[in-house]
């Protein structure tokens, strides 16, 4: 009798390290989400980049008028633009660049500020345009809110925390594997036709610009409704006074600001005896108008009078290079300055996120700066079109052409601590990520036709 031995048949082990087809799945997805709003941003952002040459241009007809008598006193320009908006309060007194410019004074009712153009000597109104119209203002709200309000807020936000999961995934997909040579890895092979020319020019450019965009995603996260919200909140726990941050989050923010900007109280000293809602008196700016034009702020130098969030006069430089900015509150019977801060006394974190946000916007360090972001923005706009031009040449009739979904593999640890790090850090990011997993198992996987479309399991 022939006894024979059965050699147990090994089942195949289930792959716990991250496959390539994982990533470029989860990459495609976050792209095909990101990429309309990767081209907005690169656009607005890329326009907004150049809002002093822009503005500086619009109103060069403000900056060369013919002046050549006395000129009326800041009291006088301030009634003659608060005659032209009835209805409003002074919001600030802007110093003029030269003495050729135009005075520009900014008046308020409620959340509306309107910016009121008048000639110094004659007291005549050259112009009256709402902040809201004026064509940097516009593209602000379309970078940053798609003017949408906080909602729209939200949404960019949403979409600039997917896009640095698309910026980790591909690098990841980026990083070479069994190749020799630095063609297609860092410089694009451009004498290659089809699909390896364009997936050059997309990894490669995606590799030399990812760092840029990453510095625009995160330094732009302070501003946005909820996480810069948040932030806030965090930074008030275990403090009793209000923290007093140097930028807004979210459109509401920056109404509320506008709203306390325009609800005057009386001046200082009769602020301190209780006549909080007496109408503020223009009479002392006079005094002030020269006494601050002596400090030598960078302009736009703007003054104030007493409000709701300041009970005293106070001028401030609200030059888009955050280093340069100094605030100064003011005695308006004296004149005397009575605090002066500027960037070395603020917080450090103040100081890390101030200067973030000189660098999205263009204006720390020159024209070096703005190039930088230009190239930024030019090389998102690069990335997403030969991401679409790859995807549709690809793309089947009868699907959607996302990576197939790997069977039979669990998520590594690593990965799985990370993404969980991204989704805490990134709430947005965890809220939608468990939003699609949910879906995706309660809804999508049980429809035949949709979950071949999409390219589930």
């Amino acid at each position: 009798m022939t006894i024979k031995f059965h050699t147990p048949v090994k089942k195949p082990l289930i792959k716990r390290q991250l496959s390539y087809a994982s990533v470029w799945r989860w990459h495609f997805y976050a792209g095909l989400f990101c990429i309309p709003f990767a081209i907005w941003l690169a656009t607005t952002g890329g326009i907004y980049l150049f809002k002093p040459q822009v503005e500086n241009w619009q109103e060069r007809s403000f900056d060369s008028l013919e002046i050549s008598g006395e000129r009326a006193t800041a009291q006088a320009q301030v009634t003659a633009a608060l005659a032209a908006v009835p209805g409003t309060v002074l919001n600030a007194y802007i110093l003029p660049d030269n003495a050729e410019s135009a005075v520009r004074i900014l008046v308020g009712k409620g959340k509306d500020l309107t910016r009121v153009y008048l000639n110094p000597q004659t007291l005549e109104i050259l112009k009256v345009q709402p902040e809201d119209e004026r064509l940097m203002e516009l593209v602000h709200k379309l970078h940053g809110s798609l003017l949408l309000g906080d909602k729209g807020s939200m949404l960019v936000e949403l979409a600039a925390s997917w896009m640095i999961v698309l910026i980790i995934t591909g690098l990841y997909l980026w990083w070479p594997r069994n190749v020799s040579g630095l063609a297609g890895i860092v410089y694009p092979r451009l004498n290659q036709d089809g699909r390896t020319f364009w997936r050059d020019i997309h990894s490669v450019t995606g590799l030399w610009v990812s760092f840029f965009i990453l510095f625009l995603l995160i330094s732009g996260l302070p501003w946005a409704k909820s996480w810069g919200g948040m932030l806030k909140e965090v930074r008030q726990i275990g403090v009793v006074t209000v923290v007093k941050q140097d930028w807004t989050t979210g459109p509401s923010s920056e109404q509320a600001l506008r709203m306390a900007t325009n609800s005057p109280v009386a001046d200082e000293h009769e602020f301190h005896r209780g006549m909080a809602h007496m109408q503020a008196s223009y009479d002392k700016i006079d005094k002030l108008v020269d006494i601050v034009a002596l400090q030598n702020l960078v302009p736009p130098v703007l003054i104030s009078p007493p409000n709701k969030n300041n009970g005293a006069w106070s001028a401030r430089s609200d030059s888009q290079n955050r280093m340069l900015r100094v605030n100064l509150k003011l005695d308006a019977s004296t004149g005397e300055i009575t605090e002066r801060k500027d960037f070395s006394s603020k917080p450090w974190l103040d100081k890390f996120i101030g200067i973030g946000i000189s660098v999205h916007e263009g204006q720390l360090f020159g024209w070096v700066n703005q190039l930088l972001g230009l190239l930024t923005a030019l090389g998102i706009l690069l990335i997403a079109v030969s991401s679409v031009v790859m995807w549709w040449s690809r793309k089947p009739v009868d699907s959607l052409g996302a990576p197939k979904a790997p069977r039979n593999q669990k998520l590594p640890l690593l990965l799985g601590l990370v993404i969980v790090a991204l989704g805490t850090l990134l709430p947005l990011l965890g809220l939608s990520l468990m939003f699609i997993l949910v879906i995706e198992f309660v809804l999508l996987c049980r429809i035949p036709k949709v979950k071949g479309f999409l390219g589930i399991g």
